[in-house]
């Protein structure tokens, strides 16, 4: 009983209401009602940005500071962000051109196509001509010693160019399949193994490349 007088009373009783010392045992250990609604916006409300990101393209007003005594932030507003950011717009273009979204495998590679426009849009090459990637100085020395494999051809291909390429073998072999043509290209193939076509056609070729070795040292 004296552990229950302890705790705060949360009667509907007008009177206790009315009490002070109840009401001061209350405010210390008011809680608030599961039935009150707090607005989304206070309680996932963002902090006011503090730094704003420059205009796409465009550089602070003012003269540009020293690049080797300037601050970290003052190196990227001026120097950095006003070639980087319209580097990174046109990738995105690009990427959107190129289906990569689309599709899981690409031959579009992101950094190439960043590395090529970054190159080129240099303001300390402004009035040179333009460069390809395999061209640029850096990147050839550098696939001198990291050669690259070769892309495959699935990813060189167009649709249209992969939907040819597929119908014609299937065509070709539905032809094959063909009774016909199968008794044909037996015949064909004893032909080649009786008169030694392999041979000759060897023979043929190596006569014709004594005469053009032969001529190319009378010229010299």
């Amino acid at each position: 009983l004296e552990h229950e007088e302890e705790q705060p009373q949360f009667s509907d009783d007008p009177q206790s209401k009315e009490d002070p010392e109840s009401k001061e045992e209350s405010v210390s250990t008011v809680q608030v009602p599961l039935e009150a609604e707090i607005p989304m916006e206070q309680l996932f409300s963002a902090p006011a940005p503090q730094y704003l990101p420059p205009v796409l393209g465009e550089t602070p007003p003012g003269e540009p500071p020293d690049p080797k005594k300037c601050s970290p932030r003052e190196f990227l507003e001026f120097y950095i962000f006003p070639v980087l950011l319209p580097g990174l717009a046109a990738l995105l273009h690009e990427v959107e051109k190129e289906k990569c979204l689309e599709e899981k495998r690409t031959k579009f590679i992101p950094t190439d196509f960043l590395t090529e426009w970054l190159y080129n849009n240099n303001p300390k090459r402004k009035d040179e001509s333009f460069t390809e990637l395999f061209s640029i100085p850096f990147v050839k020395d550098w696939l001198k010693d990291h050669p690259r494999p070769p892309v495959p051809l699935s990813l060189l291909l167009s649709e249209e160019e992969a939907s040819i390429l597929i119908q014609s073998f299937w065509r070709g072999y539905r032809v094959r399949c063909d009774s016909e043509i199968q008794e044909l290209r037996q015949w064909q193939k004893k032909l080649r193994e009786e008169r030694y076509i392999h041979e000759v056609v060897r023979k043929f070729w190596a006569k014709q490349e004594a005469k053009v070795g032969s001529k190319s040292e009378e010229l010299d």
